[in-house]
């Protein structure tokens, strides 16, 4: 955190423009990410819908009035710090404005389905030649080529296709046990922070060419990638990692425990840890047995170890258990809940809660973004926008329009809209590439 003496500096990306044609969770948290790094970030929204997330509850933000709003907490979730713009790129107006802004903005980010914005000319072939310097991130479920790549793809079917499924969950010979999804948008929310990486490096590479790039960001590679030692743990041993509860493959102690009172996580990371364990557990004659001295036999000999110590767990309550390896540093922690969390002193003492602005009802609580830095931190300028609520002042201010001429755009739409020649929602299979 910065300190009174510190002389902050501008956001990062300050003057950084960014076109948000994404919908759903990957493409707007890693948008939303840009924003909180003080990029400029234009989310355009189909004029009579919006963003599906839009519609994405209960639970819906109240308003001033405790009634029920149209924002939906998914998609307050990942929209902060922008402005929405509604545009129909389904007429020719509409598409012209979009392009009318490319030219005027840095990064263009987008989760259509492989070629669904070529049809509307407002792909990266087209848009390069308007704008040279462009940077236009694609993020779909499977990436711009291979077999799949017309596939739509959702976090959970991305979850179970890209493995997570498969090592998430209790075994399968115990009760509870098979496939299991993560509890969060797991997949969407790694596919947004490597999209959101992909662009600053080509920001940073800009600078030195010059020229723009097309990101190619696929939910399944992301995945894939994001398995990390179990891909290596079966590329060396051959053998397929199978769903280990909440327990760790490669590490012993390390996994749940039930006490007198509830449950507690136990890591051991290392062996002088392990020894510091069972000092202070009153245990050290299982330091000095041969076969708990290193990981590696601790691993082996896991079908020992774990029940005697899930006997010594039982013992004690969480809070003597908490004090004692706390005192001893080795890492432990209690299973909070989302309220336990919001009410841990750490997570206070950060500050990670707080709440901004919002037109309909008056504030609207936030979580802060992780990254800090000490001389140009992250902004929080406003919350989630409403739909179309900055349409007249970007495009005037962005691409000159007139009053008239914005009227005119948005006619066109209406009317296209009361044609009922409303394209498919941006999720549909024949339209969208992923969540």
């Amino acid at each position: 955190m910065p300190n009174r003496d510190t002389v902050l500096r501008e956001p990062p990306l300050s003057g950084i423009k960014v076109l948000d044609m994404t919908r759903i969770m990957a493409g707007p948290w890693c948008t939303q990410n840009l924003a909180d790094l003080g990029a400029d970030v234009y989310k355009i929204e189909r004029p009579d819908s919006g963003d599906d997330t839009r519609g994405w509850g209960p639970p819906n933000l109240m308003d001033a009035r405790g009634e029920r709003t149209q924002e939906s907490a998914y998609y307050l979730a990942a929209n902060r710090n922008k402005k929405s713009v509604a545009l129909d790129i389904a007429t020719p107006q509409g598409a012209q404005a979009l392009r009318d802004l490319a030219l005027h903005c840095d990064v263009f980010v987008e989760n259509f389905k492989v070629g669904g914005l070529a049809r509307y000319g407002l792909d990266y072939a087209m848009l390069k030649e308007i704008n040279p310097r462009l940077i236009y991130c694609s993020i779909t479920g499977f990436g711009q080529d291979g077999p799949y790549a017309g596939k739509p793809g959702y976090d959970f079917v991305i979850q179970a296709m890209g493995g997570l499924m498969s090592i998430t969950g209790e075994r399968d010979d115990l009760p509870g046990g098979g496939p299991q999804k993560a509890g969060n948008a797991a997949s969407d929310l790694m596919a947004g922070m490597y999209a959101t990486t992909a662009i600053l490096a080509a920001l940073h590479e800009r600078a030195r060419s010059g020229q723009g790039q097309h990101i190619d960001i696929s939910m399944l590679d992301c995945q894939v990638a994001a398995l990390g030692v179990q891909n290596f743990n079966y590329f060396l041993s051959g053998e397929v990692p199978r769903r280990e509860g909440n327990a760790h493959v490669n590490l012993a102690p390390y996994q749940v425990f039930a006490v007198a009172d509830g449950f507690i996580v136990l890591g051991v990371g290392n062996d002088s840890q392990y020894r510091k364990f069972c000092h202070a557990a009153g245990r050290p004659d299982l330091a000095e047995d041969p076969r708990y001295r290193t990981n590696t036999s601790r691993v082996i000999h896991k079908p020992t170890l774990i029940p005697e110590l899930e006997r010594l767990f039982l013992t004690r309550d969480r809070d003597t258990w908490r004090r004692l390896l706390d005192e001893a540093g080795v890492p432990v922690g209690m299973i909070n809940d989302v309220a336990q969390v919001h009410a841990d002193p750490q997570v206070i003492a950060r500050g990670l809660k707080f709440s901004l602005p919002h037109p309909i009802a008056g504030s609207v609580p936030q979580v802060r973004n992780p990254m800090r830095l000490s001389g140009s931190p992250v902004t929080y300028r406003n919350a989630a926008p409403l739909l179309g609520a900055d349409t007249q002042d970007i495009l005037g201010r962005l691409s000159g329009y007139d009053s008239a001429r914005i009227a005119a755009l948005m006619a066109s739409a209406e009317a296209r809209q009361d044609r009922g020649a409303a394209p498919p929602p941006p999720s549909m299979p024949d339209e969208r590439g992923r969540t």
